[in-house]
């Protein structure tokens, strides 16, 4: 059951869009309290629940951290983080979606646009505390239905969550292919290199992603003419042999007279304001730019229709970027760096002074202040109490909805989809969200780097994201930071072929992580072939998530709730109705120590085939992995399709297929498109 118990006038996020029961007074968990703050003229919100000891507590989606998140402090506000750390406390979305199990069992949402802090026994070790800057929220508590057909209470709660949020955004088919990404492919040349040497070492690709370096001047929705001269008939020529591009799209749009999007944004008053009426200015990749308001739906139909000047070329996919928003100064904050540094001249620069100096040049960057320069335009009925009204419109300061930002600029160029481009199924991930957004695009984990570390933070995050709705997700293979290892890459896309969104990607300066610059490529390419075997498999697992309201990824203690150790294990995830994988993280490691809750089939894929498919019975296995292998395990009474291997999915053969697993088990295959057909090992048919 879902209760809605209201605070405040909230402001109208669109996260919750199934009606649920409301109700008013003392809360079944934890205690809700209401401060005054005089100096700021505010009342805070708050929330405190006193945990048992053997509480666990999941979900909050893209943090660090663990599975359970018991023990830290995590800062719901979308940050433009870089680099991503153990400490780090804000990350690129805000998912404030939490479950309780143990003593008590249960779930929360607090549906706040704005800046959310959530202490899960950092402070005091048994005590959780959830605080609001602003006593204007909804306060979801969701708890287990009495009847139900889940396998555990989590499972319950996730569903019924899932289904007051909506349906996940379920991606063409294509999108589960392979990813190529580099911020630094400069020009059509380098693209074409990329491909035909993917394709010359028989490496499957679907896709290639163009960073800024595409655009001119780093404008949204401009070609660079001298670097791709020739686009339209470039985009036609790949996507004849199964390649897409899929374009950056940043939040800001450069000021600059003449240029078609700035000048019809200015005209139409789409960007945000400043607080005298003015639109407000930031510095981003181009220099000076405005935002567009996306909580503004008049703004967000005229931004959505500018992916029509390259879906005219022939583009089917973006991925949205810098849309926390990412600030690199404000003229505000620039203004007062400049004085800073002019206030420097002259001075000895002792160690105190010093490190003045050298925080100066930083200082305008994502400056908390500088949230609080601009506004948004919206609706009375939607501001709620965080909106200064003024006749029929609302303005909202930005701080208070920071949340919602990203959100919307997915939401926009989703709903514009079928206008500008209505027989095209888009594929679309963004850097930014917020919950709701999941409807709408994928999500990809942000600037990480290539340290064994952020891979398995990042493996973690995988199940509190479908927790929030969101499916459709990945991490850069490899980091986009720092320099990569051969080792480190081959047991990243031992990962990463699992995963719905699978894609290499780094950052300019940084050691080219293409799979065939390094020794062996064919190394990468027998673990890449066992991804697009999988790809009817994995995105029929993926569309039965989305419409069942279930999870791609899970804990194991999702499905053995009542086995203590699957309780408290997190390297190990649950993937769709059958498998279990257990990635290595460790450097030089020649296997890992895995647990099985149940009697399982291992599968071992070598030099591009299964090699061994073995029955392990439960309990403790030491299970060696080379480099080169794959080890993956199956549910007993289940089967998994492996289709023959191609080089991009457009031309996997969907009518041929072998079985591994179970053989007397039957499988339900979800196809592209949404029809569903019965598989049975080829020896049953």
């Amino acid at each position: 059951m879902i209760i809605n118990y209201i605070y405040g006038k909230p402001f109208k996020t669109d996260a919750v869009i199934e009606k649920t029961q409301e109700a008013k007074g003392p809360l079944p968990f934890g205690t809700a309290a209401i401060q005054k703050e005089p100096e700021k003229k505010s009342v805070k919100f708050s929330w405190t629940y006193c945990m048992a000891p053997s509480d666990i507590v999941f979900g909050l989606g893209e943090t660090t951290r663990g599975i359970n998140k018991r023990g830290y402090r995590y800062t719901s506000w979308c940050s433009d983080c870089n680099p991503q750390e153990e400490d780090t406390t804000a990350l690129y979305g805000a998912h404030n979606f939490i479950i309780v199990y143990g003593e008590k069992t249960f779930g929360l949402f607090a549906d706040y646009p704005g800046l959310v802090e959530f202490d899960i026994g950092y402070t005091r070790q048994n005590i959780f505390t959830i605080t609001a800057e602003t006593a204007d929220l909804n306060l979801y508590i969701i708890t287990p239905e009495a009847a139900h057909h889940d396998p555990s209470p989590m499972m319950n709660i996730v569903s019924q969550f899932r289904r007051a949020i909506g349906q996940s955004y379920i991606p063409p088919l294509w999108g589960f292919g392979f990813q190529q990404s580099r911020w630094g492919y400069t020009c059509e040349n380098d693209v074409r290199t990329v491909i035909n040497r993917y394709r010359e070492n028989g490496i499957p690709l679907d896709a290639v992603n163009l960073d800024i370096d595409y655009m001119q001047d780093f404008m949204d929705f401009t070609i660079n003419e001298k670097r791709f001269a020739h686009f339209r008939e470039f985009v036609q020529e790949f996507k004849s042999q199964g390649i897409r591009f899929i374009p950056i799209i940043d939040a800001g749009v450069k000021v600059k007279q003449g240029y078609e999007v700035y000048d019809s944004g200015s005209k139409n008053n789409f960007f945000c304001k400043d607080e005298n009426g003015a639109d407000f200015t930031a510095g981003v990749w181009p220099g000076d730019v405005h935002f567009p308001d996306f909580l503004n739906p008049q703004a967000r139909d005229w931004f959505g229709r500018q992916y029509k000047k390259l879906t005219d070329l022939g583009i089917e996919g973006f991925w949205n970027d810098m849309n926390e928003p990412a600030l690199f100064y404000s003229k505000k904050s620039l203004a007062a760096a400049f004085a800073a540094f002019d206030d420097m001249k002259g001075k000895d620069l002792s160690i105190d002074n010093f490190f003045k100096f050298t925080r100066i040049s930083g200082s305008t960057f994502n400056q908390e202040s500088d949230y609080k320069l601009f506004y948004h335009t919206v609706a009375p009925e939607t501001a709620g109490n965080l909106g200064e009204t003024d006749g029929d419109s609302c303005r909202v300061r930005h701080d208070k909805v920071h949340n919602l930002f990203g959100y919307n600029m997915t939401r926009a160029a989703a709903e514009a989809f079928p206008k500008i481009a209505p027989a095209v199924c888009p594929l679309f991930y963004s850097r930014s969200s917020y919950i709701g957004a999941h409807r709408y695009g994928g999500i990809w984990t942000g600037d990480n780097r290539s340290f064994w570390s952020n891979m398995l933070l990042e493996f973690k995050m995988l199940p509190s994201l479908n927790m929030c709705g969101f499916l459709y997700i990945g991490a850069d293979i490899g980091g986009f930071n720092s320099n990569i290892t051969r080792d480190l890459l081959l047991r990243w896309f031992a990962l990463g072929i699992f995963i719905p969104l699978m894609r290499d990607h780094t950052a300019l300066g940084t050691r080219e992580q293409e799979c065939y610059q390094f020794e062996n490529p064919e190394d990468f390419k027998n673990i890449i072939i066992l991804r697009y075997r999988l790809i009817p498999f994995l995105y029929s697992e993926y569309v039965k998530a989305a419409v069942n309201n279930t999870m791609y990824f899970r804990p194991l203690s999702f499905d053995y709730p009542d086995d203590s150790r699957a309780l408290r294990i997190e390297d190990q995830l649950m993937l769709g109705e059958s498998l279990m994988i257990a990635p290595v993280f460790e450097q030089n490691a020649t296997g890992r120590m895995v647990y099985l809750p149940e009697d399982m089939i291992c599968i071992r894929w070598t030099d591009g085939t299964v090699t061994e498919e073995k029955l392990l019975k439960k309990g403790d296995h030491f299970i060696t992995a080379a480099l080169t292998e794959v080890v993956f395990f199956i549910k007993q009474g289940h089967i998994v399709p492996l289709f023959p291997a191609a080089e991009c999915t457009d031309r996997i053969d969907m009518s041929k297929y072998e079985c591994i697993g179970d053989r007397t088990a039957r499988y339900e295959l979800y196809q592209n498109g949404g029809s569903a057909k019965m598989i049975t090992a080829p020896d049953e048919r």
